[in-house]
Order: structure tokens, then sequence, then C-alpha cells
């Protein structure tokens, strides 16, 4: 079992230092959501399957991520505050190599 901090400012700005399971298969969604950093059902409301963008966020370290799927940027062409660093949480893995993410919550819509 190894598990890796990241930190993740919410939409009022606070920064939370979390510890996220490599081992269980989950998502910086489901991170999110398991630490309750947003208000419930503001972020995942599709479930993690990349058709909602309430899990978008902004990636702030230079961490490399996996190349972002077809569904993933067909969903932020058409999402609200879209920025360069967007990325769907909910299609982003949490693995040993992402120790030390750093993200922010997008703006709710």
């Amino acid at each position: 079992m190894s598990d890796i901090t990241i930190k993740i400012k919410d939409r009022e700005g606070e920064i939370h230092e979390v510890q996220a399971p490599t081992d269980m298969a989950m998502n910086l969604m489901e991170i999110v959501r398991s630490y309750e950093l947003a208000p419930e059902g503001t972020v995942g409301v599709c479930g993690g399957m990349a058709m909602c963008a309430s899990c978008q966020c902004y990636v702030v370290s230079d961490h490399e991520l996996p190349e972002m799927s077809y569904d993933e940027d067909l969903m932020l062409a058409e999402a609200f505050n879209v920025k360069d660093s967007s990325r769907l949480g909910c299609q982003i893995q949490m693995t040993e190599d992402l120790d030390g993410l750093e993200v922010e919550l997008a703006p709710e819509v």
C-alpha cells in the first residue's frame, strides 16, 4: 500500500494537503469527494464518466499527466472557465508518479 501527498485548492481558495491511496484505483474527483473539499452534489455529478465537467481542475504543478482522452477533450471544449491547464479530475488516476501533485478546483458553474 502506498499513499501519495497531493495539494488541492478548493473553490474558496483554501489549500488542503491530503493523502491519496495509489492502490485503490481512485481518481482525483473521488479524492476530492472523499475529503469533502466541495459541497455534495457539485463535483462528480456524472459519476466520473467525463460527461459533465463538474470535476474540472487546473493542474498547478509541473507533473506530466497521461494524454487527454477524446471524451475528456470533448467535454472540456464545452465547459466553462477552461484554461490551458484544465483537466477533468475523474480522468486523473492516482499513481505514485503523481506524488506532490498540486491542483485547483475550477469554479462551480
